[in-house]
């Protein structure tokens, strides 16, 4: 169903894929949008090496949430800054694709305990952290990505 990466040398293993999604703060998250055209939007992200999901943060309304709730097929493109090798013009740099299909979760309290992990990527300021949930909290929409295929490979500019 998947399609394989035709230059195997590149191909990342599942570990280094696993450790792009943890690290990067962000990436493109697309789904199918209006009229079925493509809708990417950059976005950061928390991945869960318990249970291997991505998880996101919405509000509840707009383009993107009326996009996974009508086609829950997405995927999410996440990319390292990349290392410029001296005499080298174009960059070597790590990507992961994940392909999976979309969950809205409806437990608040999950919702809470996703959105601190996610934000301890950024801060670990406890008291912005629990201002922010217990401003924002409330209206936030927590949905997550669960895989498919997860593919990665280390690409060079050229």
């Amino acid at each position: 169903m998947f399609r394989e990466i035709r230059r195997v040398k590149q191909i990342l293993s599942q570990e280094e894929c696993i450790c792009l999604l943890k690290d990067e703060r962000r990436g493109v998250l697309s789904v199918l949008g209006d009229d079925d055209y493509p809708y990417g939007m950059p976005l950061n992200h928390y991945y869960n090496e318990e249970d291997g999901k991505l998880y996101f943060h919405s509000s509840t309304k707009g383009h993107r949430p009326e996009a996974y709730r009508r086609h829950d097929k997405a995927s999410f493109c996440v990319y390292d800054k990349g290392v410029l090798k001296e005499g080298d013009w174009g960059l070597w740099f790590k990507s992961v694709i994940v392909f999976g299909h979309i969950e809205i979760i409806e437990d608040r309290d999950r919702i809470y305990d996703i959105a601190r992990k996610l934000s301890h990527k950024f801060t670990n300021d406890e008291q912005y952290i629990e201002d922010e949930i217990r401003r924002s909290g409330p209206r936030t929409e927590m949905f997550v990505l669960v895989p498919e295929h997860i593919t990665g490979k280390l690409v060079h500019e050229s």
